[in-house]
């Protein structure tokens, strides 16, 4: 995949006016990959004349005009695996070489007046088929409702108003806003951009992720990929946030253009390499003993005619006319004891893999646990409860516009926090969005005396660098190395016990409206909040006893935590 990004082919930019027009460059036939020319058209222009070429405006595409380009255009979606027909799933489903065999054996014995072992064959193979076609077909319906079930949306602006929708729906000269986690919906052109950083390893190989601006480009020289003011469709925002204006959609986009390279047939399991050399087996040594047999047969007693029954008798009694539906009669048998687990088996050969697996590796989110994050904890550095740090914690969860994750929901849902009206009378100055390099994020707010603040909260680790001193029972210390192990105790007594921690600080900006990355240092760490993913209620006999010794350990703390404040 890394050579994707500099074997791109450029073609002359597209003249105004020519808004969604397919172009035969961005076809995937023939495993051309390029980029279309409305983009590289888009990176050059800014403000009304983007607008204009795309026939657009700041406020978005009325309804009515999204709903006539999604009539010229199509869905917003790239080449994906074709639903099978009937008949060409039978065709493959029979393309085996021992059903072949099978057939053509029952085929020579019905010719030749052997109805009996004709009729026998022939059953093994309508038995053997008729089966895998059955369950296979059941198993992809079933499939195709779960992903009928999945929604992936984006924030589009239709109407002058912003608003969820599924991506599908997307065309080109829609308005989006990107934030941190966001995938691009689209090849689209950046309009404003703050600290806006994508990740383009998807396209490129590429680890490290490409920072985006919203200026037009002097010129298209380089590979498209590296336009600065351009995002492409299957990359994603690892931090900051956007406004950008979508150009092309679906099959017409960088992605769609590589949809005939990247969708391949799958590779064939052990199993079928197993079964075909088996087969191929059979096959030869019928075509050496079969022949043979005929040869010596009709040369010893001259009868031609027998000596042929005769072979043809040695090549079925050689045929195990039972293996194909023995075979698919097994893997049915282990794709319905899988389904009553809600497991979905498409391919009927992927049972053998299953059970030849040795250690099966699975996240415990959504399995062992009910995916659904709490706040179980909000501390200061002894482990004490405190609504302080509650307090530090609603307003970056409350006040930052990037992704809401599921611990910014569990804090602006906690039961625990009721100081809504002390919420209001803060104002919102200025942000820092969360990034996974820096992994933290900060709000600028104003308090009701009139300061500005500093939040901030992110992974322990991280903050710990960024601070120079802590505040326990209201008094703050400066943080001395001899002092940060103790500090970070209480962080590894929570993680120990299943908790995500998140740590709190704040620190005062005199004068300042707007904040940088520069400015968070010499924070003073405040405490930690906890949370925790509810294991399922199917999992409660396994965990009792664990649950038991985190009660243990949890009384422990507690008696921990005064002797912890004395010695910090």
């Amino acid at each position: 995949m890394k050579t994707i990004g500099t074997n791109v082919a450029m073609e002359a930019p597209a003249k105004d006016g020519e808004l969604g027009k397919p172009h035969a460059s961005t076809s995937a036939k023939g495993h051309s990959i390029r980029v279309a020319p409305d983009v590289l058209n888009a990176a050059l222009k800014d403000g009304e004349e983007l607008f204009r070429s795309l026939q657009t405006t700041s406020a978005g595409l009325t309804q009515a005009e999204a709903e006539e380009r999604a009539r010229t255009m199509g869905p917003n979606e790239v080449a994906q695996e074709r639903q099978q027909g009937w008949f060409v799933r039978l065709l493959k489903i029979s393309r085996n070489p021992l059903v072949i065999l099978l057939a053509i054996l029952s085929t020579v014995s019905f010719v030749t007046g052997d109805a009996r072992a004709g009729a026998v064959m022939a059953i093994m193979v309508m038995l053997s088929v008729g089966l895998r076609f059955f369950q296979e077909a059941r198993a992809d319906a079933a499939a195709a409702k779960l992903k009928a079930m999945i929604h992936v949306t984006t924030t589009v602006v239709r109407n002058g108003e912003a608003r969820e929708m599924p991506l599908r729906d997307l065309v080109p000269g829609d308005i989006v806003k990107l934030s941190a986690g966001d995938m691009i919906p689209g090849d689209v052109r950046v309009i404003a951009s703050k600290d806006l950083f994508v990740s383009q390893g998807s396209l490129t190989g590429e680890s490290l992720p490409v920072e985006k601006f919203h200026d037009p480009e002097s010129a298209v020289n380089g590979p498209p990929i590296e336009l600065r003011n351009t995002c492409f469709m299957g990359t994603s925002v690892q931090s900051g946030t956007a406004t950008a204006v979508v150009v092309t959609t679906g099959i017409h986009t960088y992605l769609g253009s590589m949809a005939g390279a990247i969708t391949e047939c799958g590779t064939p399991t052990s199993f079928d390499l197993g079964l075909h050399s088996f087969t191929w087996l059979m096959i030869k040594l019928m075509a050496v003993m079969a022949p043979l047999v005929f040869l010596i047969n009709g040369l010893t007693k001259h009868e031609w005619k027998g000596a042929f029954f005769f072979a043809l008798a040695i090549a079925v009694g050689l045929t195990p006319e039972m293996l194909p539906m023995i075979v698919s009669v097994c893997l049915s048998k282990g794709a319905l004891a899988m389904s009553r687990k809600k497991v979905i088996v498409k391919r009927l050969n992927a049972i053998q893999n299953i059970g030849g697996m040795d250690v099966l590796c699975t996240d415990k989110t959504g399995t062992l646990t009910e995916d659904r994050v709490v706040l179980q904890r909000h501390c200061n550095l002894a482990g004490r409860e405190t609504d302080d740090v509650l307090l530090d914690g609603y307003l970056i969860s409350y006040f930052q516009t990037g992704l809401k994750n599921l611990l910014d929901r569990a804090i602006l849902d906690s039961s625990d926090f009721h100081a809504q009206a002390l919420v209001a009378k803060h104002r919102k100055l200025d942000e820092i969005p969360f990034d996974f390099t820096r992994r933290m994020m900060s709000v600028l707010v104003e308090n009701p005396e009139g300061k500005a603040i500093l939040l901030t909260k992110g992974a322990p680790e991280e903050i710990f660098h960024h601070c120079s001193h802590f505040e326990l029972d209201g008094t703050i210390s400066p943080m001395d190395p001899d002092l940060i192990v103790g500090l970070k105790d209480e962080y590894a007594r929570l993680s120990n016990d299943g908790f995500r921690v998140l740590a709190v600080a704040k620190k005062e900006l005199i004068g300042k409206q707007i904040c940088s990355k520069d400015d968070e240092c010499a924070f003073t760490l405040r405490g930690y909040v906890a949370f925790l993913d509810p294991p399922k209620n199917t999992g409660q006999k396994r965990n009792r006893g664990a649950q038991q010794r985190w009660s243990g350990r949890e009384d422990s703390h507690r008696r921990q935590s005064s002797h912890q404040s004395q010695s910090l």
